[in-house]
């Protein structure tokens, strides 16, 4: 019979083999812990662990806190509270720090995990700027009344009276301030009001002056475009003075001065002084082949004037001279009332003097 043995019970085994790993699982690691702890050596060594030369090194300062946001005008939102409190701080940390600096920007939670510091780097939408306003349209001056009109020509009758160039000057500036902006009140007026003869010769006369010729330029248009003082106009001299003078005008003052020789014109005594002038044809062939626009048109209409009405020879210039000027004109820039005044002279040249040869040379 055989007898039974008891049986040994064996030890159990320990979770790892290793004896590294064996010690790894007797000790407690703790993520607060600075220092960790010194791991024991096998057991086949009898030397006890080499002790540390230099103490270890201090821990990284933690990171500096951001600073408070700015005033905004949407409020930060409220913090989100954890849903477990066992969640480590450095998870935390890590999780804030990337929603932080990689924000997702097309998820639909994106706009909810937003910091409050990125939310101030967000550039104002600046506001677009108010256009000016636009100031009201100059409204004209009034009419100058028949009393208002008498003490202005008074006045200025009394400062050209002085002689000095500066008031002569600020006569002129006086008649243009109140008859150059509103023509118009003068002609309403112009029968009832005549500019004094004394004013008038006063202005032709300021025409001959370089300084002066532009104020007398324009008050003596504004003045020709009354009747009543064209006549006193062409007693003053003034189609001859304007005639004389546009070897030495140019530009506006030179258009001016041709319009109101224009306007004289019309009246008969103011034609027939044109026409009986030496230089009229001349000055105005000369006038109409270095000026564009308004002047050539308006010297053509002196011209067409000058061969319209002369019948007892006064006019003493060729016509093939001055119907070739007047196509050489008409190749430039020329207004449409130019052309048809230029068809015009081109035809009294024509009945006037037979059929004209125009290919000479002048």
């Amino acid at each position: 019979m055989k007898s039974q043995h008891p049986k040994l019970k064996t030890a159990p085994r320990p979770l790892f083999s290793c004896g590294f790993f064996r010690n790894c699982t007797q000790t407690v690691l703790s993520p607060t812990t600075t220092t960790p702890p010194a791991l024991p050596f096998p057991a086949t060594s009898d030397q006890p662990p080499p002790k540390p030369t230099s103490p270890p090194p201090p821990p990284p300062p933690p990171p500096p806190p951001l600073p408070p946001p700015p005033s905004s005008s949407h409020p930060p939102h409220a913090p989100t509270k954890p849903d477990s409190e066992s969640s480590s701080s450095s998870s935390n940390t890590s999780q804030s720090f990337t929603q932080w600096r990689f924000p997702l920007t097309n998820s639909p939670i994106s706009h909810h995990l937003i910091h409050p510091y990125q939310q101030t780097q967000e550039k104002p939408k600046l506001s677009e700027p108010t256009p000016p306003r636009k100031a009201p349209d100059s409204l004209p001056p009034p009419p100058l009344s028949a009393t208002k009109l008498e003490e202005t020509f008074h006045v200025a009758e009394l400062r050209f009276s002085s002689g000095s160039d500066e008031d002569k000057l600020g006569a002129l500036h006086l008649l243009e301030k109140s008859l150059v902006p509103n023509p118009r009140a003068v002609a309403d007026g112009g029968d009832a009001v005549a500019c004094p003869a004394t004013v008038m010769k006063w202005v032709v006369s300021c025409l001959k002056e370089r300084v002066m010729a532009k104020s007398a330029s324009k008050v003596l248009l504004a003045l020709c475009l009354v009747e009543g003082d064209r006549h006193a106009a062409v007693e003053a001299g003034a189609v001859g003075v304007v005639v004389d003078a546009m070897a030495d005008l140019e530009g506006a003052v030179a258009e001016r001065s041709l319009a109101a020789l224009e306007l004289l014109c019309t009246v008969a005594e103011g034609a027939a002084g044109l026409r009986s002038h030496a230089l009229a044809v001349p000055m105005m062939v000369e006038v109409m082949g270095r000026m564009e626009g308004r002047g050539k048109e308006y010297a053509i209409s002196v011209l067409a004037v000058i061969f319209g009405g002369c019948t007892d020879g006064a006019v003493v210039a060729p016509p093939e001279e001055v119907a070739r000027a007047v196509m050489l004109a008409l190749q430039g820039d020329c207004s449409a009332r130019g052309r048809r005044k230029a068809a015009q002279l081109l035809k009294i040249l024509q009945e006037e003097n037979g059929r004209l040869d125009l290919t000479q040379d002048g």
